[in-house]
């Protein structure tokens, strides 16, 4: 009896045993399945790759900023000219006037030859200025009537005239580059 006791207490220790024998293989198998895993998910970052990376990062952002940066000198240099342009062109409309006077002194009759003359030398010397400024006077009669450049305050019926051709002009207008400064007023054919 003893010994069926003995016995029975060894196979039921075998089970266990077994059990824990069984459990092992598992166990070391999953470790080793975790073993050659593991050196891929925990390998440690190549200092290199990681060095890479981040000079890529630095390098995009530089790249990102170099440009943000020339396109803000752009810009600031295009609104620094239109600024100026404008400026201009106020300027030279404030002294329009003088040369619609200018125009008016000439076309007037007078008996004094050196009173013309010094009007005649003004109105020269005017114009130069305005060419040296990149400012250009049309309007004459004869041209084609363009809205963008003349202001129609007159049609005329003649049959003499091509339509939409400009038969009298009141008052030249001026241009900076390609700003129109001042519309020219005219009469036009129908």
């Amino acid at each position: 009896m003893d010994e069926d006791l003995k016995n029975q207490t060894a196979q039921e220790a075998e089970p266990e045993h077994e059990a824990t024998e069984e459990a092992a293989p598992e166990t070391v198998e999953t470790e080793a399945a975790e073993t050659t895993e593991t050196p891929e998910a925990q390998e440690t970052p190549d200092p290199i790759a990681q060095a890479e990376a981040k000079y890529q990062a630095e390098h995009d952002q530089y790249l990102r900023l170099a440009a943000e940066y020339d396109n803000y000198r752009k810009r600031s240099q295009k609104e620094k000219d239109n600024l100026y342009r404008d400026a201009k062109a106020d300027t030279i409309e404030k002294f329009l006037p003088v040369y619609d006077n200018l125009l008016r002194a000439l076309e007037q009759e007078t008996a004094d030859a050196a009173y013309k003359k010094g009007v005649e030398l003004t109105m020269n010397g005017f114009v130069e200025i305005l060419k040296k400024l990149d400012v250009s006077v049309f309007g004459e009669p004869g041209d084609t009537f363009d809205p963008a450049l003349h202001n129609a305050v007159m049609h005329i019926e003649d049959d003499n005239y091509k339509e939409g051709q400009i038969v009298q002009v009141f008052q030249k207008g001026f241009k900076l580059g390609d700003k129109v400064v001042r519309f020219a007023m005219v009469q036009t054919a129908n």
